[in-house]
């Protein structure tokens, strides 16, 4: 199994990130935070993401993530029935995992359905079949606060990125309109937001 990689980013397509790897390309289907990541690197250079190689029937395909925790979610997350890759994916493109887990450590259902291709009823299988089995203690090393979960937040690409997506842009476009506004001097997520609209 391939579990992680490092090389030189080729090319970023809509869909995964291309890693040259000693001589050979790997395709990479990236989660929110993974892809942009891997989008901040300029092309050639060395990019890094954990994996987790999907081998079925007729397919074979790369999972990428930001980091070992991420990859543990997303091995919880299809591990629920109904669950499978692509809507594991869905939900860590859509949402932090610090969000991902407290929304099913607070049985929240309709956070979890802002996911697409997320209904109710899978929401409520997720939350039933994995809140005793999740911790944020155990997959992103928060504490507990007042009842409420802290967990350390992503850096302001990441968060200009995530609320970029949310109104409705690609991963790629995203990445790289926050590429262009912080190359123009913007450095909070207001800032950056900002100019990347602008820049849309």
């Amino acid at each position: 199994m391939i579990g992680y990689l490092k090389g030189k980013v080729r090319s970023i397509a809509p869909d995964y990130v291309l890693l040259e790897v000693n001589g050979v390309g790997y395709e990479v289907v990236c989660s929110g935070a993974a892809f942009s990541r891997l989008s901040g690197v300029r092309k050639g250079e060395d990019g890094e993401v954990y994996t987790y190689m999907r081998v079925s029937e007729d397919d074979i395909t790369l999972f990428g993530f930001a980091d070992v925790r991420e990859k543990e979610l997303f091995l919880r997350l299809t591990s629920v029935q109904s669950v499978g890759a692509k809507v594991a994916m869905n939900i860590l493109s859509s949402m932090r995992p610090e969000e991902v887990s407290e929304a099913i450590l607070t049985a929240d259902v309709k956070r979890l359905t802002s996911a697409k291709n997320v209904g109710k009823k899978m929401a409520e299988r997720i939350i039933l079949e994995l809140h005793g089995k999740i911790s944020a203690d155990e997959l992103l090393g928060s504490e507990s606060v007042g009842g409420r979960v802290s967990v350390p937040t992503m850096s302001e690409d990441d968060d200009a990125v995530s609320a970029l997506m949310g109104l409705g842009f690609t991963k790629q476009e995203s990445a790289q309109a926050v590429t262009k506004a912080k190359a123009k001097g913007a450095k909070t997520v207001e800032d950056i937001l900002a100019a990347a609209l602008r820049g849309m």
